[in-house]
Order: structure tokens, then C-alpha cells, then sequence
């Protein structure tokens, strides 16, 4: 089974073709159908053998379509200081794309 590692957010994802997932928003105008390119690729395995990166494969790219763009579930944040009658709450809704993976190139 061929499988990649990429890194898109600050964090890693390990995805095969065909595979669904959910990141953070990325920077630009997006919306659901646009073709996306990941190019920092850190790891490709075909099943034979594994290319590593040093940190990136050069020319190594994952490509994926946007499935579906929401916002998470709210958490709430709460600051409380004991003994001088401070509290806070906030409530925070993270944006996310949802990406089908198409091709490891």
C-alpha cells in the first residue's frame, strides 16, 4: 500500500490515495472543489522501499481535492483566579478544510 507523510499547519499527516482529512485553514482564497498541492512531502512509501526527506523529498507532491470547508465544534476557554474574584470565558470555533486525497505524485 503506497503511502506519504506530509506536513501542512505545523503538523503531520500520514495519508494514502483515497484517504479524507481534516486540517487547518491555509492561508489564500478557498473554496470546496479547488485543487490543492502539498510539496513538503517528508516521506513516500510505495511498499517496496521508503524515501526519506532531508527534510523535504524534492519534487515529491500529494495532491487532494476540498471536500468541505467548516469551523469545529466551540470550545469554551475559561481563566479563573482563585481568591480575587476573577473569571473569564471565552469560546473559540476552529476553521478546517476537508481534504480528499487524489494522487501521490
Amino acid at each position: 500500500m503506497e503511502f506519504a507523510i506530509i506536513q501542512t499547519g505545523g503538523k503531520q499527516y500520514n495519508v494514502s490515495r483515497g484517504d479524507t482529512i481534516s486540517i487547518e485553514k491555509l492561508p489564500g482564497d478557498y473554496k470546496e472543489g479547488d485543487s490543492i498541492v502539498f510539496d513538503k512531502v517528508l516521506l513516500v512509501d510505495d511498499g517496496k522501499d521508503a524515501t526519506l526527506g532531508t527534510p523535504y523529498i524534492p519534487k515529491a507532491q500529494v495532491k487532494g481535492t476540498i471536500v468541505k470547508i467548516g469551523r469545529a465544534a466551540k470550545i469554551i476557554v475559561t481563566h479563573y483566579k482563585q481568591k480575587s474574584r476573577y473569571w473569564k470565558r471565552n469560546g473559540h470555533r476552529q476553521h478546517f478544510y476537508k481534504i480528499k486525497i487524489d494522487a501521490l505524485k
